[in-house]
């Protein structure tokens, strides 16, 4: 959740600032993300691990989150942004769940509900009405998360598999990039920050969620992901001076309260 939220961290400067489009920042990130694997996935080979794997459907899912998400935010808010999203991927990952059988017991359901109240406490002042492409955009970026999470769940090789979904979205970025009506504008410290995304908070960090996923229900993974925007308002006053604020707390207590009442709720029953 650290990686997530330093991934939207990382967004909010590259984008917010206006030093990379939305475009490039997502096709650095993208290349960044399967370059670093690749070259892990080749030295653990070396060692005797397994090949680089993946496959085209769980690629197109992060693909079309990665450039959903970045064209998302250039005309919405951060709060409405992460209300869209968080809603998004708990509605597609608990009807999966719904779907396939699984049966959340009543503390999980409390505890969920508590951390979305928490998650709506905080992101309230930041509200606006939405731009409906921007809502859209935002919308299909949860869905396709929250599919490429529950796909995650049946992962043998997590570093495998998310070198080979990275892989395979290169090609599908990069022919978005080739359109020619999308504007570049690149600058050093876009580069870095679209760089640093890539390799670090997603690739490694995807790696870690896929690996993490393997120990957990589809419904709490996503209730787990609730505590990300609590995650990136304290990076934010940590990293950029952001000040803080008692709803930021009480949002925080909320959240992160109904997270330990689902995961207690389902062990205790």
């Amino acid at each position: 959740m650290v990686a997530f939220a330093s991934n939207s961290l990382l967004n909010r400067l590259a984008l917010g600032q206006g030093s990379i489009d939305a475009v490039s920042y997502t096709t650095i990130r993208l290349v960044a993300g399967a370059l670093t694997l690749g070259l892990i996935s080749f030295l653990q080979k070396r060692s005797g691990g397994s090949n680089i794997r993946g496959n085209w459907i769980s690629a197109a899912m992060l693909f079309l989150y990665a450039i959903a998400f970045s064209f998302a935010y250039l005309s919405l808010s951060a709060g409405t942004g992460a209300l869209i999203l968080f809603g998004s991927v708990q509605v597609t990952m608990i009807l999966a769940a719904l779907r396939s059988g699984e049966r959340p017991k009543l503390l999980e359901w409390l505890g969920l509900l508590l951390a979305l109240g928490g998650l709506v406490f905080l992101v309230l002042p930041g509200l606006r009405a939405p731009s409906p492409l921007g809502s859209a955009l935002m919308l299909i970026a949860g869905v396709a998360w929250g599919v490429y999470s529950l796909r995650g769940r049946g992962s043998g090789s997590p570093l495998a598999d998310t070198a080979g979904n990275f892989i395979r979205a290169v090609p599908l970025i990069i022919l978005v990039r080739l359109v020619p009506w999308n504007q570049v504008h690149l600058t050093q410290s876009g580069i870095l920050l679209a760089l640093l995304s890539g390799a670090l908070a997603s690739g490694v960090g995807y790696v870690i969620w896929y690996t993490a996923l393997a120990g957990l229900t589809a419904t709490r993974a996503a209730v787990v992901q609730l505590s990300v925007p609590v995650l990136a308002a304290w990076g934010g006053v940590v990293l950029l001076a952001e000040d803080i604020s008692l709803r930021l707390i009480l949002a925080g207590v909320l959240i992160l309260g109904g997270i330990a009442l689902a995961i207690a709720g389902r062990r205790k029953e």
